[in-house]
């Protein structure tokens, strides 16, 4: 996978908003647009992309992410490979930003789709979960009902005592989809132990992240009778090893680990460990979607739906059918799958 461009490039820096559909809760946090930063880089005759929404709770804004590309700009110009990259910006939004620019841009120039030359196999479809943000039961329960086809559901809960009517309403009026629940570090040890009758009476198969970040020793001998999911505690290849014996899943997402590059090293390490593999999002369009569902291929949990929460897409765009969604036109990397 090693790349290396060395002819002068161009590049362009831009950020762009995209209104939500409805306003999505989080603990901590409600989102009512995804804004990104989109970095395009040109050798005259091909012009890679890659778009990136930052990590929010560094900080991590767009605006800073486009200041941080541009400070670079004489550098990357010169002609950078995406190893180069790597030694240059830390993992985060900016570097990813750019690293899925220059894996388009190397596709374009060999002819070649991402997949193949980063060693993996044609692209399928993914099952995909569709999230259901933090709110009242009533409302989680019809607004999972409003993804018609979906196959996995995954529920934003607070920790607020709610949460056990929560994730009945929607087991509710969705008895047989995949079901995920994602506590943003939202539980205490007290809130969960309380919630994990609810949870396995509902059949969940994924609990993620229940505590905060530099707490993940609370879960050394604790009892996980459903598997849990590292997000915020995972961020990129280094803490990877650390994960083991804590949690049972990693969730990659491409504005954690700065890109496809260490996404892919983290989903194999992963694996060495014994450990299962998920992607994620930070919202986003289908630029975004497109490199991590190259990742999503290595991976045995995809919550790849940040376009769906838009009021608008990039056209064309990745396709959600019957809960899978797929890449049907190469509109980034020669992908199709």
């Amino acid at each position: 996978m090693t790349t290396h461009v060395r002819t002068r490039l161009t590049l362009e820096v831009s950020v762009e908003d995209w209104p939500l559909r409805w306003p999505f809760q989080i603990t901590g946090h409600v989102f009512t647009s995804s804004e990104i930063v989109v970095a395009k880089l040109s050798d005259g005759a091909f012009t890679g992309r890659g778009e990136a929404a930052g990590v929010y709770y560094h900080g991590d804004t767009p605006a800073r992410l486009a200041a941080t590309i541009e400070a670079l700009r004489p550098r990357i110009e010169a002609g950078i490979s995406r190893e180069a990259l790597a030694e240059l910006l830390p993992a985060g939004g900016a570097r990813n930003a750019l690293d899925c620019a220059l894996w388009d841009l190397e596709a374009q120039r060999s002819g070649k789709p991402v997949w193949a030359v980063a060693g993996l196999a044609p692209p399928r479809p993914l099952l995909t979960t569709c999230t259901v943000g933090a709110d009242a039961p009533e409302v989680m329960a019809q607004k999972a009902l409003g993804y018609e086809g979906a196959r996995a559901i995954k529920l934003k809960l607070l920790g607020d005592g709610r949460d056990d009517a929560r994730v009945s309403a929607v087991r509710a009026v969705c008895p047989e989809v995949f079901l995920a629940v994602d506590a943003n570090q939202g539980f205490t040890p007290e809130s969960l132990d309380q919630l994990w009758p609810t949870l396995i009476a509902c059949k969940v198969e994924l609990v993620e992240q229940p505590y905060r970040i530099g707490q993940e020793a609370l879960l050394d001998g604790a009892p996980r009778p459903i598997p849990i999911a590292a997000d915020e505690s995972v961020q990129s290849l280094a803490d990877v090893d650390g994960l083991k014996g804590r949690f049972d899943v990693v969730n990659i997402k491409l504005d954690k680990s700065g890109g496809l590059t260490e996404g892919l090293r983290m989903a194999h390490r992963a694996k060495e460990l014994g450990l299962k593999v998920m992607v994620g999002n930070m919202t986003g369009t289908s630029l975004a979607m497109a490199p991590a569902f190259v990742l999503g291929q290595l991976c045995d949990v995809v919550d790849l739906d940040g376009p769906m929460f838009l009021s608008q897409d990039r056209a064309p765009g990745v396709v959600y059918t019957d809960g899978m969604i797929g890449i049907p036109t190469a509109f980034w990397g020669g992908v199709a799958g």
